[in-house]
Parts: structure tokens; C-alpha cells; sequence
């Protein structure tokens, strides 16, 4: 079991930078590929980043590769995304989520555990 809770967001204008935190419990991350999900408002969930532990081999969605940056801490089983210039439509409420194993599925139903979700507001 894992629980996943997740810190940071906010409110930025286009251009700027957020950071998001998510916190594991429960079981090392060191098996696990995590993911970063984001839904706008009336939008699927979508797969933005994700990085296998392990290996530390990443994906990232066309629309925000060279802007947002997946990273893990391992000793503090901690998931980061850094997101740099920020455009409107990256806003989104952004979930951080793990699923068992070493793929990098882009299918939310694969992913085991969620976090809380938090907001991420781009003014224009």
C-alpha cells in the first residue's frame, strides 16, 4: 500500500514557475514508476511526466518537454515536477500517481495509488 500526498502549486503568471511535491509512504518508490497527471476542466486526465525510479528513464508529454522536469529523491521517497515557463494552458488541477513496476504507461488506469490533486492556476 502507498499513500501519496502532494504539496505546491498555486497561482502564477505565463511564463513563471511552479514546483510540485509528492510524498510516499508506505512502500520505497524504488519499485515503482511514478506519474504526473493533470485534468483541466472539462478534459480527460491526461499523463504529463513520469519516471521509472529505478532506471530514471522519463517521458514527457510533447507539449511540455524542454519546460517541466520530473525528478525523485530517493532517500526521501519524495517525486518532484518542476515547471518552468508556464503558458495558460497548462492550468490544471495536477495529480501525482505510482503504479508497480518499470513501464512508462501513459494509461491512468494503470496507475495504483493517487495523490490529492492540487491546483495549478496560469494567468495570462
Amino acid at each position: 500500500q502507498v499513500t501519496l500526498v502532494q504539496s505546491g502549486g498555486g497561482l502564477v503568471q505565463a511564463g513563471g514557475s511552479l514546483s510540485l511535491s509528492c510524498a510516499a509512504s508506505g512502500s520505497p518508490l524504488s519499485s515503482f514508476t511514478m506519474g504526473w497527471f493533470r485534468q483541466a476542466p472539462e478534459k480527460e486526465r491526461e499523463l504529463v511526466a513520469a519516471i521509472i525510479r529505478s532506471s530514471g528513464i522519463t517521458y514527457y508529454k510533447d507539449s511540455v518537454k524542454g519546460r517541466f522536469t520530473v525528478s525523485t529523491h530517493n532517500a526521501k521517497n519524495m517525486v518532484y515536477l518542476q515547471m518552468n515557463s508556464l503558458k495558460p494552458e497548462d492550468t490544471a488541477v495536477y495529480y501525482c500517481a505510482a503504479r508497480s513496476g518499470f513501464s512508462l504507461n501513459t494509461d491512468l488506469t494503470s496507475y495504483n495509488y493517487w495523490g490529492q490533486g492540487t491546483q495549478v492556476t496560469v494567468s495570462s
